[in-house]
């Protein structure tokens, strides 16, 4: 007869005695200690093997949710699978659950690869997701971040205006799930499924001068600039060689050969990942015979300091960042019209378009990722001769737009 609930609470154990158990059906039994406690076990068979599994104390577990729970584990047990071995399987995977959070994921991922990064790189990706991600899912088992909630959290963000930066961390999201699956702490990526559920993001290019005409109207209003000498040598320098505006603001005299005709940045001065600016080559840019001419003009005013553009305020830091921008708009030239990357675009759309470079040459010169053998190979030393001339012809045909010459398609001589 199956054990009531007054005698399961009258129960006792003799003191001379470890233990009695009282049989309630079908491999079930309470178990009473002397000192009083009582607690239910389910005895089964499994591959020949007798095994027990608890089920729980009494009072806090009735006879009749003893019963239940015993009857659970005989169906996993006719199924073929050991409730033992379940439960212990459940118990590691909820511990996991507790330890693979999102955030807990998504700081392993950050360990593993911020010495990769660029400091400032690995700062921010970290700083975005505390800030916008792990307040809302942080905390969640990685297993339970489906889709919607990401999305909801995502919304969240583009809610305040910055669409871009919502776009920005859905790819941060689905960089966790992919190193959480690599760790078997989740199957899938839901941030792959929200590309298109983000609202678009408008992109702006930077504002540039594309038409020949107006690129000698450029010219013309920086030779005819008169600011600071050394802006406006900085101006058309950046027109001359295209590099980023970091470089060319931050351009140091150790970096500069004048008899050789050859500006080198080096690597770690460079837009690259970590790796590439301890262990990789510098960057080469030849100067065309203008160029040279700035540099060995503006040599006597700057030479004497560490920067050839050096900060007015003081000669100890760079020039500024915003110099050349002020400088532009002086001269009728605003955000929407150029900017000082906007030299970039210039020199990469008119000598495609009307010197016929191939675009692998610019690329190069550009500072690009180059994909393919002929983008690899003129990214190599070896190959400068074709980047000086590139440079010495870019030089000839602005000093001719400036001078108001034709804008067809230039041959150079």
């Amino acid at each position: 007869m199956p054990l009531t609930d007054v005698e399961c609470k009258n129960a006792t154990c003799p003191a001379e005695q470890k233990r009695i158990r009282l049989a309630d059906g079908q491999g079930l039994y309470l178990e009473v200690a002397p000192n009083g406690s009582k607690r239910w076990f389910w005895k089964y068979y499994f591959n020949g093997k007798e095994k027990r599994l608890a089920l729980g104390s009494y009072p806090e577990t009735a006879p009749k949710a003893a019963r239940l729970k015993r009857d659970e584990a005989r169906l996993l047990q006719q199924s073929g699978t050991d409730p033992a071995q379940a439960r212990t399987v459940a118990k590691l995977q909820r511990k996991a659950a507790a330890v693979n959070t999102f955030e807990a994921v998504a700081r392993d991922f950050h360990q593993l690869k911020a010495p990769g990064w660029s400091e400032h790189y690995a700062a921010r990706w970290l700083a975005r997701l505390e800030k916008d991600v792990f307040p809302w899912i942080g905390k969640l088992p990685i297993t339970d971040v489906k889709a919607p909630l990401l999305l909801a959290t995502l919304r969240r963000v583009e809610a305040r205006g910055v669409r871009e930066l919502a776009h920005s961390l859905r790819e941060a999201c689905g960089q966790v799930f992919k190193h959480g699956a690599t760790l078997g702490a989740c199957e899938h990526n839901p941030a792959a499924t929200l590309s298109s559920a983000l609202r678009p993001v408008a992109t702006k290019h930077m504002a540039a001068v594309l038409e020949p005409k107006a690129a000698g109207d450029l010219m013309r209003a920086i030779l005819a600039y008169e600011g600071q000498p050394a802006t406006r040598t900085a101006l058309e320098l950046s027109a001359l060689i295209f590099q980023r505006p970091g470089n060319v603001r931050a351009m140091e005299w150790a970096w500069v050969d004048l008899d050789a005709g050859m500006l080198t940045i080096p690597a770690e001065s460079m837009k690259r990942v970590k790796s590439a600016k301890v262990n990789g080559r510098p960057h080469f840019v030849p100067l065309a015979p203008r160029a040279v001419e700035l540099l060995r003009d503006l040599h006597p005013l700057t030479g004497h300091g560490r920067f050839v553009f050096p900060s007015l305020l003081t000669g100890e830091r760079c020039m500024s960042e915003n110099t050349l921008r002020t400088a532009l708009r002086r001269m009728g030239f605003d955000n929407d019209a150029m900017t000082p990357h906007g030299f970039r675009a210039m020199a990469r759309t008119l000598m495609v378009e009307r010197l016929n470079v191939h675009p692998d040459v610019i690329e190069a010169q550009l500072a690009h990722g180059k994909s393919g053998p002929l983008g690899m190979a003129y990214d190599r030393a070896e190959f400068m001769e074709q980047r000086r001339q590139m440079m010495n012809t870019w030089a000839e045909y602005l000093h001719r737009l400036a001078q108001g010459g034709e804008v067809l398609p230039f041959k150079a001589a």
